[in-house]
């Protein structure tokens, strides 16, 4: 049977991730609170971002910067876009 989880993103019960994405706290925080699909969708957002703007995850500030992204999207708040991206319908 698929865990479920009150999606933060989404605000209803949908299948949640399988494992934590990170280690630590905030790992067990998004596998509490972010469903699948939400996690998925960042996963493409983060892709775009880290080309767009050629950003270096050995960088500590970029990795802010994307941790600062990852939160505002989670929460529905404005995040950063990449230039010119339109989402399918």
């Amino acid at each position: 049977m698929t865990r479920t989880v009150f999606c933060r993103k989404y605000g209803e019960e949908l299948p949640g991730l399988p494992v934590p994405p990170y280690p630590g706290e905030k790992g067990q925080e998004i596998y509490r609170t972010v469903s699948q699909q939400a996690w998925k969708e960042w996963l493409g957002q983060q892709t775009m971002l880290i080309n767009e703007r050629q950003l270096n995850l050995a960088s500590a500030d970029d990795r802010k910067y994307l941790n600062e992204q990852m939160e505002k999207f989670l929460d529905n708040e404005d995040y950063d876009r990449a230039a010119g991206y339109v989402p399918p319908e």
